[in-house]
């Protein structure tokens, strides 16, 4: 064998080892050793914070009604709790539909900005204007179960803990789209950053949909960032506190199942997680801390998985000129890329394959993040996206 065929031989193992680890063995070594843990925090309490519950809103006249009513069904003191409500230039019924809310019930504020600016604007003015020491930030299209405050603000009887953000469970799936792909992928999500919280008090981001942080330890989302609950969580982890995931804080939002549409919204959380790799790159340099570890276990190499699979397709092409036996490997990765045209082909005839539908979901998602990179190198002007269409 020739040098340049080990290098690239080389190349190929390295790029599909390291996707393999951030995606399998990663998750299976925080399996095991979390074996038999069972609380992120050994302080709890029933103590009756005073908490502001902050929400972000554009058009949301279809949901903004029930995400208000599962607030005033919490079986939390709802005179300890204030709901500010930022609407972000709404031109439907969401406003009128909030006043109706706060002319009834006046620790229900609305908030109106004539101009769009996008959520972590909206979330950085809120913030200012909230006046209680624990806050709640969440989406308007995340219901809550009735118990959600009490388990979230439990964990601040521990100083140590900044931040804690809940179980989001996903409903609405279908055989037809990629809901059933998108809510397993959540659930893994959640469970890894549960076992990040549980072992190093580093989980890495919350889900945005809702999750509880000390209002000192928040810092001004950066003009046009456009994934700010995971640079909020980091500035967090930043100051020395710890950030957990709570799984008996449950939520509820609807799955999506449009892949094109979640497409479009992974390409833009990509472009933001570029934006938060730039300020954030020191923790490359910490891979003997928690926060260091889990930051390119979990976030880094997942960022890095489009280009890993382009290098280990060119090696690819490359070595099948040395040796026919990596056309079969070749030939596979090909499969593996066009399988979502392969998926789009199938459920056009009405075959829906579910394992099909992984792999392409695993590829189409990856082919979001490359856009959102050169999104990212084409710089950022704002923080202002069209939502996700709710079902």
């Amino acid at each position: 064998m020739s040098s340049i065929h080990w290098f690239f031989l080389f190349l190929f193992f390295m790029s599909v080892l390291l996707i393999f680890y951030s995606y399998v063995l990663f998750p299976v070594l925080l399996a095991l050793l979390t074996w038999r843990k069972k609380a992120a925090t050994a302080i709890k309490s029933n103590r009756e914070y005073k908490v502001s519950i902050l929400i972000s809103v554009y058009n949301e006249e279809g949901i903004i009604g029930d995400k208000l009513e599962s607030i005033l069904k919490l079986d939390y003191p709802i005179g300890n709790i204030e709901v500010l409500i930022g609407s972000d230039a709404s031109d439907d019924k969401t406003n009128q539909i909030v006043r109706s809310y706060s002319e009834k019930h006046p620790n229900i504020r609305l908030y109106e900005f004539n101009e769009r600016r996008g959520k972590p604007a909206v979330i950085n003015d809120l913030v200012a204007l909230s006046g209680n020491d624990i806050i709640v930030l969440t989406d308007a299209n995340v219901l809550f179960e009735k118990g959600v405050i009490w388990g979230l603000v439990a964990h601040f009887a521990d100083e140590r803990v900044g931040l804690v953000g809940s179980n989001i469970l996903n409903v609405g799936t279908t055989n037809h789209g990629i809901s059933v792909q998108e809510m397993s992928y959540i659930e893994r999500e959640n469970l890894i950053k549960y076992r990040e919280g549980l072992l190093w008090g580093c989980m890495m981001g919350p889900f945005g949909g809702c999750y509880a942080i000390r209002r000192a330890l928040f810092e001004k989302v950066p003009e046009g960032f456009l994934v700010d609950d995971f640079y909020i969580s980091m500035k967090v982890l930043e100051k020395g506190y710890r950030c957990i995931n709570d799984l008996e804080s449950i939520c509820y939002e609807d799955v999506p199942d449009d892949i094109y549409q979640e497409y479009k919204r992974k390409a833009r959380i990509s472009s933001g997680n570029f934006q938060n790799l730039k300020v954030f790159r020191k923790f490359l340099l910490k891979p003997y801390t928690g926060a260091g570890f889990c930051f390119i276990s979990h976030k880094f190499l997942r960022w890095m998985t489009p280009f890993l699979i382009v290098i280990s397709f060119i090696s690819l092409c490359i070595l099948s000129f040395y040796d026919s036996r990596f056309l079969f490997l070749l030939v596979g990765e090909i499969l593996l890329l066009a399988s979502p045209l392969i998926d789009n082909i199938a459920r056009r005839a009405g075959i829906h394959l579910r394992v099909l539908r992984f792999v392409a979901y695993f590829s189409f998602m990856n082919l979001a993040l490359l856009r959102g990179f050169f999104r990212y190198l084409g710089g950022i002007d704002s923080g202002v996206w069209v939502p996700t269409k709710r079902k």
